[in-house]
């Protein structure tokens, strides 16, 4: 079983870009898992966004926006899954999946790889929105909970910057 670091935080505090510096850090064949379905202009530029940004970054992008667990990556490889609120998104709306079932997808995803960095949006609160979208909300906050309990490095992007909660930059190697 690979090792799994999370990366949480709000939107556009850095997650990514963040992620990406870690694997800079480490050796082996990288892939990148892009979840989102972009179906609105902002959605285009943000895919954009990130194809730049990791550019000339040696990553074989893997357009899988659901069955992560199916990606063909190696056993030693070191993979970014960017990231987890899509894919929940993705599978829960789309495929009627469980949170155990896309937590099982992402387990298998591990197991297949050296390293795994989840990157995943956190600190929402279904308070106040419609019935599906705290059912979505709630759903992600357990998953997140989940990998939390999973990961052998967790960071929290915070406004100062990486805040790690679980384990150091030591348990990369």
């Amino acid at each position: 079983m690979g090792k799994l670091i999370l990366i949480a935080g709000e939107n556009g505090s850095g997650k990514s870009r963040y992620a990406e510096e870690l694997i800079s850090q480490t050796e082996g064949d990288r892939f990148y898992i892009a979840t989102m379905e972009p179906c609105t202009e902002d959605n285009r530029r943000r895919v954009e966004k990130h194809r730049l940004q990791r550019a000339g970054l040696g990553f074989q992008t893997l357009e899988l926006p659901t069955d992560v667990g199916k990606a063909p990556v190696t056993a030693d490889s070191v993979v970014l899954l960017e990231d987890v609120s899509n894919l929940w998104g993705n599978s829960s709306v789309e495929k009627h999946r469980s949170v155990e079932q896309v937590l099982g997808d992402i387990r298998q995803l591990q197991s297949r790889c050296g390293l795994l960095v989840c990157v995943t949006i956190d600190g929402l609160s279904p308070n106040g929105y419609d019935e599906e979208t705290a059912a979505y909300i709630d759903g992600l906050n357990t998953l997140n909970l989940q990998l939390y309990n999973l990961s052998r490095i967790a960071v929290r992007m915070t406004p100062g910057g990486p805040r790690w909660e679980k384990g150091s930059i030591h348990d990369l190697a």
